[in-house]
């Protein structure tokens, strides 16, 4: 690789870092307000479809070719787990709890990647399990604090949440994908279409009314929270290592609270801060301080 190709390559994983940390960042309050006319499942199911079936139309109007149906059924195990358990989760979660809060757990995510990786002979070194034992340590005192202890339920769901999207996000490395942006598609499309199928056996009904937060929310999150910044993840999976493609737990839970705090009057309490401290430390031994793959 010549060094203007590797500069290239740098400047690549730079942007879609940034995307990354700030895009979805701010996708924990849009969640929140979208959800003022939308239920959380039928939520990020009208996310993903439109986001999914915008990608795919412009890929095969390319002459970017279909999955194949190994790939679809990659595409469908890792769309549940990330979008549909992952994403949606999140959703049902910031019925309860606030969205600063529901960010600062799903920060979890490297600390499950580091844990899952040994499942594919990646064991995490002893920085790294320094890392999950602090990163438990805030959450332990996350707990502590009044937004979760009023939400057990929601503690619960956001952090099954974190730990299949880590998960998924590994196995995805190994299975039958789609190439390029086609793997954004189909995933978006797949999870999409699992989260509908949960919000209409749950029982969710569509909206009579959507006021234009909601809708101006809706719009964000399709074109930014999953168009850009979701493929922007799928290439960094690909480019480097795990524990710095999930990184962008490091910094969102500091731009969902800030965000909150500002735009919804969101209450962040001592615990939670402490908390934020702590996890964004554990967060940090795991992660590898180079922008490669080695």
């Amino acid at each position: 690789m010549s060094s203007q190709t590797r500069d290239q390559h740098k400047l690549l994983v730079v942007l879609a870092l940034g995307a990354l940390y700030f895009i979805w960042g701010s996708t924990f309050l849009a969640m929140r307000f979208a959800m003022e006319s939308f239920p959380p499942f039928l939520m990020g199911a009208v996310r993903f479809i439109a986001a999914g079936a915008l990608l795919y139309g412009w890929l095969r109007w390319r002459g970017v070719a279909a999955p194949s149906w190994n790939q679809w059924l990659g595409a469908t195990i890792v769309g549940t787990l990330l979008l549909a358990i992952g994403n949606g989760g999140v959703a049902y979660a910031e019925q309860t709890v606030s969205s600063g809060v529901a960010a600062l757990t799903i920060a979890t995510v490297p600390l499950w990647t580091a844990i899952f990786a040994s499942l594919w002979n990646e064991k995490p070194h002893a920085r790294e399990w320094l890392g999950v034992l602090v990163g438990t340590a805030g959450i332990v005192i996350l707990n502590l604090g009044d937004n979760l202890q009023g939400s057990p339920m929601g503690a619960l769901v956001l952090l099954f949440a974190a730990a299949s999207w880590a998960f998924g996000s590994l196995w995805g490395k190994h299975l039958s994908m789609p190439s390029g942006a086609m793997a954004s598609a189909s995933q978006m499309l797949a999870g999409g279409v699992v989260l509908l199928i949960t919000g209409l056996v749950s029982g969710e009904t569509w909206p009579v009314t959507v006021t234009t937060k909601s809708a101006v929310s809706i719009l964000y999150l399709i074109l930014f929270g999953s168009f850009v910044a979701y493929s922007a993840y799928l290439f960094l999976l690909k480019q480097v290592r795990p524990a710095l493609a999930t990184s962008y737990a490091f910094v969102n839970p500091v731009v969902a609270m800030f965000l909150g705090a500002v735009l919804a009057d969101e209450v962040i309490g001592r615990p939670e801060v402490v908390a934020l401290i702590i996890v964004v430390i554990g967060v940090s031994l795991v992660l590898p301080w180079k922008l490669n793959s080695e």
